[in-house]
């Protein structure tokens, strides 16, 4: 199946509403735990981006499970970030987590020395791939750590509806229509192995992890 581009940002107010009031816990834990796993050597305390953030769950997650970072979750949907707010008041971290409206790849790096740039489902919504590594590669410090999940997408449009009958049976048509978009607009490992490639990124892993989702993780070279 081709892939079918999505647009890039999740601005109306359905959208927002459903995205920030939806229970993503299984999912969004299973990409800290995995980043947790994967980048096994990550330091007590740091400084970290989460580019793609949406209404900042999984930044408000990582921030829980380590204690000792602070976390810049980036969004170019204001939207977003505003429906993070009391999210963040509630989990007891929004001291740690800044909030920022920047728009990949116009805008300048906040910092060029974080020590681990994540992001999550991030690359479907993208018109062109090489926007997130290149912000991998300028905003990570070297040898600092990377770690990107997203959506795989399915070998037919039968699959795809498959998947969401399996995985959203319950949730708002928003939700809905809006997964199986996201997962017509998704990459396959051996293209994202290709944009790594043209990136000079070769040296990430890449990883299916589930029926839906695949990893790229590692860190940068130490020397730039």
């Amino acid at each position: 199946m081709e892939r079918v581009p999505e647009p890039e940002l999740m601005t109306a107010a359905e959208q927002v509403a459903a995205y920030a009031g939806a229970d993503f816990a299984e999912p969004h834990d299973r990409f800290v735990r995995l980043l947790t796993e994967r980048l096994v050597d990550l330091p007590a305390t740091g400084y970290a981006a989460d580019l793609g953030c949406g209404p900042c769950d999984i930044s408000m997650r990582f921030a829980r499970a380590h204690a000792g970072w602070r976390v810049d979750a980036v969004d170019g949907s204001q939207a977003m970030l505003d429906a993070a707010a009391a999210l963040l008041d509630r989990a007891g971290v929004s001291a740690r987590i800044a909030r920022h409206r920047l728009l990949l790849p116009c805008d300048p790096p906040i910092d060029r020395g974080y020590d681990l740039v994540f992001s999550n489902s991030l690359l479907h919504h993208l018109a062109e791939p090489s926007v997130l590594w290149s912000a991998l590669r300028a905003w990570t410090r070297p040898g600092g750590a990377v770690f990107v999940m997203d959506l795989l997408r399915p070998r037919s449009r039968d699959a795809a509806r498959a998947l969401v009958d399996e995985y959203a049976a319950g949730e708002p048509d928003v939700l809905r229509t809006d997964f199986y978009n996201s997962l017509l607009a998704a990459y396959r490992p051996d293209e994202v192995r290709g944009q790594l490639a043209r990136a000079a990124l070769e040296n990430l892993a890449v990883e299916v992890v589930s029926d839906r989702h695949w990893i790229a993780w590692g860190r940068l070279s130490a020397v730039e």
